[in-house]
């Protein structure tokens, strides 16, 4: 299906953008056959590491090639909304309207120009996010408890030991309570990723810092990537909870399995089980990589369920096309049957698709309010 949609992409820019402009043989027939190199971004990163999630060419070349996907992504966008504008504007010119050349040197301008601010918004270090939630039952003992939340770091080429430690030192200044990482945390087996992922053992946060798997994990190794982060000194939440106690006052924080796991025969996602034992009268924060099933833990009593996953939709506008997947969930806060839950946009993205455009990354610092109180 992907090849597909790509060559659907390459036929679109070929006979609407490429063949219509008044450019000599030799220039266009290059450039086609540049076009069709960097639409075949993700075969050549399986070539480069038997996987199309794990590009494993240097980071500049990675960038590169997620500038040049991203660009022709984005015109041939723009070419789809070109051709619908000139179609509507048939029946006031009497006839087939056409674009100029300048029109079209506009458009590639403009969309090179969007996936290079993309690219580097997609690979900065986040900044801070700092929202306050609500939640009914609140002890107050835990009345301005704070959660940082990083998810999807996808450490890999793009997202290397460098930038990893850059993250790890701007969330350990931050003084968290406790840090939660929801999913998604590497791209790439763990000989390839070691030395990458390493900064995560400097973590710190005074209750722990807890992790859950995303569906990378099963793609890359479930059981061996789970231990190594236990190794780094992340707790793992998978299908448990743990009870936090201040002075009496009580919180629960659970987490659970990605739902790769139901097609992966490892663990049986089952949420009542994981809440089972759990204080009757404390609140639950649950931890789950993808938000689609926001309304399964809304009805057994979650206050608030933090996930990541969809990466914000990555584009303003075009986020809509993640909806379906995700029962309706892609960025910021909802409210789902008494429950908040919040979509983080991440703090990383998929090396394969590495592009935001009002959809940023964060490091999202969420603070506790008794719903209700001030």
């Amino acid at each position: 299906m992907p090849q597909l949609i790509f060559g659907l992409i390459y036929l679109l820019i070929l006979t609407r953008f490429l063949w219509p402009m008044d450019l000599p043989l030799w220039v266009k027939i290059p450039a086609a056959a540049l076009i069709l190199v960097a639409l075949q971004f993700h075969r050549w990163s399986k070539l480069s590491s038997g996987s199309v999630f794990s590009p494993e060419f240097p980071r500049p070349i990675v960038a590169l090639f997620n500038w040049a996907f991203g660009g022709i992504i984005l015109l041939a966008l723009l070419q789809l909304a070109l051709d619908v504008g000139l179609l509507l504007a048939i029946p006031f010119n009497g006839g087939v309207v056409s674009a100029p050349d300048e029109v079209r040197y506009g458009l590639a301008a403009l969309a090179a120009v969007a996936a290079a601010i993309g690219v580097q918004q997609a690979m900065r270090i986040p900044p801070l996010k700092d929202i306050e939630i609500g939640i009914h039952g609140l002890p107050p003992q835990f009345d301005g408890y704070t959660i940082l939340q990083l998810t999807d770091l996808h450490i890999s080429r793009l997202f290397p030991a460098s930038w990893a430690l850059a993250v790890v030192e701007r969330s350990n200044k931050l003084g968290a309570d406790l840090i939660a990482i929801t999913g998604d945390l590497i791209d790439g087996t763990l000989d390839a990723r070691r030395t990458d992922i390493e900064p995560l053992r400097y973590l710190k946060a005074t209750d722990g810092v807890y992790v859950i798997s995303g569906n990378h994990e099963y793609i890359f190794g479930y059981d061996t990537w789970m231990a190594h982060f236990a190794a780094l000194g992340l707790l793992s939440l998978e299908n448990r909870h743990i009870v936090l106690d201040r002075n009496g006052g009580k919180l629960v924080i659970a987490g659970i399995t990605d739902q790769a796991t139901r097609h992966r025969g490892h663990h049986v996602r089952d949420l009542a089980a994981v809440l089972e034992g759990a204080p009757k009268s404390a609140p639950v924060i649950l931890l789950d990589h993808q938000p689609s099933d926001a309304r399964h833990a809304a009805k057994l009593g979650v206050a608030l369920q933090l996930s990541g996953h969809t990466h914000g939709g990555l584009i303003w506008g075009v986020d809509r096309l993640a909806a379906p997947a995700n029962a309706g969930f892609v960025s910021g806060r909802y409210d789902v049957g008494g429950m908040t839950l919040y979509v983080n946009n991440g703090t990383a993205l998929w090396p394969g698709f590495a592009l935001r455009l009002g959809r940023p990354s964060e490091l999202t610092r969420i603070t506790l309010r008794q719903a209700g109180a001030g």
